[in-house]
C-alpha cells in the first residue's frame, strides 16, 4: 500500500487527510524548557497566545530520525511504500531526518523522501496529487517524476505585515536587509527553487497586496491554475486576497489556508500570500 506522509511545515485542508490519506509528522515547538508537539500540545492560536503573554518567539525543530522512524511504523504496515514529502531542505532539516530514517527502517518498508523545494499548502498540493494519481493507476515512479518536475514549478509568494517576528527569530536570512531599514516597508518574499528571498519593499499593506497579485500574474498569466491563498492569524485579509486573486487568473480550484506555525513563527501574524500551482 503507498503511504503518503508529509510534516507540519505543510499545510493540509481540513479534509485532505481523510480524503486522500495524508498523515502529518508534527514539528516541535520549543518554549524555554517546555516542548511542544504541533497540533498535538499546541494549536496554531495557542501558539499565538504564548507568544503574545512572553513576548519570545518560540524555536522550531523538526523531527528527530527517531521520530520519524516512530511515525512510519504507527502509519504503515511492513512491506508498505511510504512517500515521504517534506518542506524545503534549504530552510529545515526535515528532508534530511527523513533520508536518515529511511534508511533505519528500510527492511520494514520502502520509503522514498522527497524534498518538495516548498512550502505550506504547496507541499500540501503535491500530496493531493500524488495520491490522486495513485487512484488513478500511476506507478510510484511515475508519481516521484512528476512530483520532482512539478515542485519547480510551483509559486509561493508571501508579504509580510510587521518585521518583528523575522527579526526575533532570525531565521530567514534573506529578510535581514528589510530588517536593516527603519522605514515601514512590506517586504515581499517569493519561495523559488527551495529558497525565500526577499523580492521587493513596498510602503502599504495595500500596495504589497497588490503587488503580490502583479507578480503571480506575470509569471503564470491565463495559464490554468490551483490557487490558494495562505495567511497568518489574518483570515480576512486572506479572504480579501482570494476574491481579488480570483478575478486575475484562470483558477480550476482556489482555497484559503491558515499558515503553519513552523512558518508563521519565522514570519509573523499577517502575513499573507498566494500559491499558484500550474496545472501541466
Amino acid at each position: 500500500m503507498l503511504r503518503i506522509v508529509t510534516d507540519g511545515a505543510a499545510d493540509i485542508l481540513p479534509s485532505w487527510g481523510k480524503d486522500y490519506g495524508i498523515d502529518v509528522i508534527p514539528v516541535n515547538i520549543l518554549f524555554g524548557e517546555k516542548s511542544y508537539l504541533q497540533y498535538i500540545d499546541l494549536d496554531n492560536e495557542g501558539f499565538y497566545k504564548l507568544v503574545d503573554e512572553s513576548k519570545r518567539i518560540p524555536k522550531t525543530s523538526q523531527p528527530s530520525p527517531h521520530q520519524f522512524v516512530e511515525f512510519y511504523r504507527k502509519v504503515a504496515q511492513k512491506g508498505d511504500t511510504i512517500l515521504s514529502i517534506h518542506v524545503t531542505a534549504k530552510l529545515s532539516g526535515t528532508y534530511a531526518s527523513a533520508v536518515a530514517a529511511a534508511e533505519e527502517v528500510k527492511d520494514e518498508f520502502k520509503v522514498l523522501p522527497i524534498d518538495s523545494a516548498l512550502g505550506s499548502i504547496a507541499i500540501g498540493l503535491l500530496c493531493r496529487e500524488a495520491r490522486k494519481m495513485e487512484k488513478a493507476g500511476r506507478s510510484v515512479d511515475e508519481i516521484v517524476k512528476y512530483l520532482e518536475d512539478i515542485k519547480y514549478k510551483v509559486r509561493v509568494i508571501l508579504t509580510l505585515d510587521t518585521l518583528e517576528y523575522a527579526k526575533m527569530s532570525g531565521r530567514v536570512k534573506t529578510l535581514q536587509a528589510a530588517l536593516a531599514s527603519v522605514l515601514n516597508v512590506k517586504p515581499i518574499a517569493v519561495l523559488r527553487d527551495g529558497d525565500l528571498n526577499m523580492a521587493e519593499r513596498v510602503r502599504t499593506r495595500k500596495a504589497a497586496l497588490d503587488r503580490v497579485i502583479e507578480m503571480a500574474k506575470e509569471e503564470f498569466g491565463n495559464r490554468p491554475v490551483y490557487l490558494a491563498v495562505v495567511n497568518a492569524r489574518d483570515p480576512k485579509s486572506g479572504e480579501a486576497l482570494l476574491e481579488d486573486a480570483k478575478k486575475h487568473f484562470n483558477c480550476k480550484e482556489t482555497m484559503l489556508s491558515d499558515l503553519s506555525i513552523s512558518v508563521a513563527a519565522n514570519l509573523g501574524p499577517g502575513t499573507v500570500g498566494l500559491v499558484v500551482y500550474p496545472l501541466e
